[in-house]
Formats: C-alpha cells, sequence, structure tokens
C-alpha cells in the first residue's frame, strides 16, 4: 500500500519503520529540511517528501505533526490523495506543554474533530494512546497476547482499513464508537498510555469521562 505520513517525530517514526518493515511503500515529510530525513530514509527505505508528494495518490495518509501546526498546512493539500483513502490523526492536545490554548476544544470540540474541520476531510483517530517506542516493539502475531488500539471515526469503510492496519501492526483493533466519541482515548483518560488488552481496553473506553483534566485544560481565560 502507498502511505503518506506527514510528520516524522516520534509517532511518525516509529511508523515509518514499523510500514517500511511490513513492506510498504511509504513517503514521509516534515516540516524542516528533507535532508533532516535522510538518516530515517537510509535507515528505512521510506522516501523522503514534501506534504505534496507524500499525499499524493496516497492509499492512506497520517498527520502526525503538533495540533498547533495543523491549521498551518496547505489548504486542500489531502484533496491529491486517491479516492477513498483513509486519514489517520494520532494527536492529542497538549495546552499547557506545546499547543498553547485552541478555543474551539476548551469548548468542548474533540481533539480530532478540530484536526477534520481544518484539513477539511474526515479523519480517523488512532495511534494516539500508545507511546511510540511501544508502538515499534511490542506488536505481536495473532493468537500472542496483543496490546489493544482504539479506533473512532465516522466513516465505517475507513475505520475498517484502519483497523486493519492496526492487526497488521501487531495490534488487536478496537472501534471506539465515532469521531465525537474519541473524547474516551485522549490524554489522561483511563485508556491512555495503558496498554491494556483489547477487552479491558473496551472497559477503559466505557469508563472514560468527557470532562477535560486540569492537566490537559489551558490555564489562559476566555478567547
Amino acid at each position: 500500500m502507498k502511505i503518506g505520513i506527514i510528520g516524522a517525530g516520534n509517532i511518525g517514526g516509529a511508523l515509518t519503520r514499523r510500514l517500511t518493515s511490513l513492506g510498504h511503500k511509504v513517503s514521509v515529510a516534515n516540516s524542516r529540511r528533507p535532508e533532516t530525513l535522510s538518516e530515517l530514509a537510509s535507515e528505512t527505505g521510506a522516501t523522503v517528501a514534501t506534504a505534496q508528494d507524500a499525499v499524493r495518490d496516497a492509499e492512506l495518509v497520517i498527520v502526525t505533526i503538533p495540533l498547533k501546526n495543523v491549521p498551518q498546512l496547505e489548504p486542500g493539500l489531502l484533496g491529491t490523495r486517491a479516492d477513498g483513502a483513509p486519514v489517520i490523526d494520532t494527536n492529542n492536545y497538549y495546552p499547557q506543554q506545546r499547543d498553547g490554548r485552541i478555543d474551539a476544544i476548551e469548548n468542548g470540540t474533540t481533539e480530532s474533530r478540530w484536526v477534520a474541520d481544518h484539513l477539511g476531510v474526515p479523519v480517523i483517530k488512532a495511534f494516539n494512546n500508545i507511546y511510540a517506542e511501544h508502538l515499534l516493539t511490542r506488536g505481536r502475531p495473532r493468537g500472542q497476547e496483543r496490546i489493544g488500539l482504539p479506533v473512532a471515526g465516522d466513516d465505517e469503510a475507513a475505520k475498517r482499513k484502519v483497523m486493519d492496519l492496526v492487526d497488521e501492526l501487531g495490534f488487536d483493533p478496537v472501534d471506539a464508537g465515532s469521531l465525537d466519541e474519541s473524547w474516551r482515548q485522549q490524554p489522561d483518560t483511563p485508556c491512555y498510555g495503558t496498554d491494556l488488552p483489547a477487552e479491558r481496553l473496551s472497559q477503559a473506553l466505557a469508563q472514560s469521562s468527557p470532562e477535560r483534566p486540569a492537566a490537559h485544560t489551558s490555564v489562559e481565560r476566555g478567547g
């Protein structure tokens, strides 16, 4: 499968390594000069690209950049991907540590709904609740004890494709509901960073609260 990855940080780098090892054709872009990805490309065989080239004709796109940088992506960027190609958002909102205040999220919009609104395309929320190192090292074949990963989204066909990819990477995909329910897998929920097996992950998703914890709420007032 032709996969475009926008972002080469911890999650983007881990997915580039895993997906190329599985035989997928991966193009990866970051916000810096292409030569900054030369080591990753040499290690994995991935193609270093601009965001525009990474997305063009891709059968699946992964957006894994800091949330605050999403509005800086070129308008209409995702329009050149292959028809029906899922777009995965791996992001989390860290207002105090990185992103600053985003009013819509503070007022109740889920993180990935906000991303979808800015990108202008539906997205699937996945890979946001697991440590990058674990994504790289803890995938297991079917039949072994595996970590469950939540997948949320509104497009059932796209969600199924992403869930199949999660399975291929060595994790048990768990349907986490619609995109507006993706708060269940946001930071400081019972399933965040916990590496739970699928059955326990489903229970953790059900136990999540929509109330955003103080550590993941902006300290700024109003706006």
